[in-house]
């Protein structure tokens, strides 16, 4: 794995230590975070062409700050935390850790929070799902953790990923306290769920300078070198795309060797940026590009040459 998870009490004696080093892992911080997502959504929409898709994200991310205080998590994970340690998995991994029925709890308590909110199709849509059997909840979960995508309509499944996020997040947040992590090679997923990165952050503050990746599922950030490709690892033939210069702050990072991309994020450049911001155009011209990747080759880490510069 690539960066493990230790239980409290083998710290003392683990081999290698993370005092004084790069912290591996930046568990997530949830206070606010919602909040502050809904807000900067908010602020995206304003003449944006992309605006009512924005304005729709914020609404499910203000809804997710209100249920995650509402419904906390009261959940013992130092069991878990000792048998993924020692099966070398992650703790929460989204392939084998049974699924509490608290996140359907949150899926019930998002659709009550966000029914003022909605009309027509999108009204229809949660109402479906609010009808929707346990064992019908449980199948779309396991679609989408299989990227099985064909069998979950695109209209349900935002409001079914926004429940298992916040249940993961809620998790992972109970982390810190219960465990350490190491170091290690293959960082291409989550050290704490194994989902895939949505983007990577060259941060600032106390991490300033460092590239964390950004889960897709449980807000976790782990740490990954510069000028390094986060799939292959491989450095030779790394390219920096972005649709308006060398210096933008949000860029496409695409390797010629495992012909994938990911998002570059440089809060230096824009400190409000987010780990799931991306400019409308680039997003787009990624989005397109990823149609015509090779079935060997994810979509959603596919990237095309625009224009972009070498390191």
């Amino acid at each position: 794995m690539s960066i493990r998870i230790i239980p409290q009490d083998e710290l003392g004696s683990s081999e290698k230590r993370t005092a004084d080093m790069i912290p591996p892992l930046l568990f997530p911080r949830l206070k606010n975070l919602y909040n502050r997502r809904a807000e900067r959504l908010r602020e995206l929409a304003e003449n944006n062409p992309l605006g009512d898709y924005l304005r729709f994200a914020a609404l499910i991310a203000h809804a997710q700050e209100v249920v995650l205080y509402d419904h906390p998590l009261e959940m013992d994970l130092t069991a878990r935390i000792k048998e993924a340690s020692a099966q070398g998995k992650p703790p929460l991994d989204i392939h084998v850790l049974p699924r509490d029925k608290h996140w359907q709890k949150l899926l019930m308590a998002l659709i009550a929070e966000l029914k003022p909110e909605m009309s027509g199709p999108a009204l229809a849509v949660i109402e479906n799902l609010e009808k929707a059997s346990t064992q019908e909840l449980e199948d779309m979960a396991s679609a989408l953790f299989a990227s099985d995508f064909s069998s979950v309509s695109s209209d349900k499944a935002p409001f079914i990923w926004a429940a298992l996020s916040l249940y993961w997040a809620q998790m992972a947040n109970l982390i810190p306290g219960k465990a350490r992590a190491e170091y290690g090679e293959q960082r291409q997923y989550c050290p704490v769920c194994g989902s895939m990165p949505v983007s990577s952050m060259v941060q600032i503050g106390t991490t300033q300078g460092l590239r964390y990746l950004h889960c897709n599922l449980c807000e976790t950030e782990w740490h990954v070198v510069r000028v390094k490709c986060s799939n292959c690892e491989q450095s030779g033939k790394l390219h920096y795309w972005s649709l308006d210069d060398e210096q933008a702050a949000i860029k496409a990072e695409s390797c010629d060797d495992c012909g994938t991309y990911l998002k570059i994020l440089y809060q230096e450049k824009e400190p409000k940026l987010k780990p799931w911001q991306m400019t409308s155009p680039l997003w787009y011209w990624t989005r397109e590009w990823s149609k015509k990747a090779t079935p060997a080759v994810p979509s959603t880490r596919s990237c095309s040459r625009v224009k972009g510069s070498n390191l």
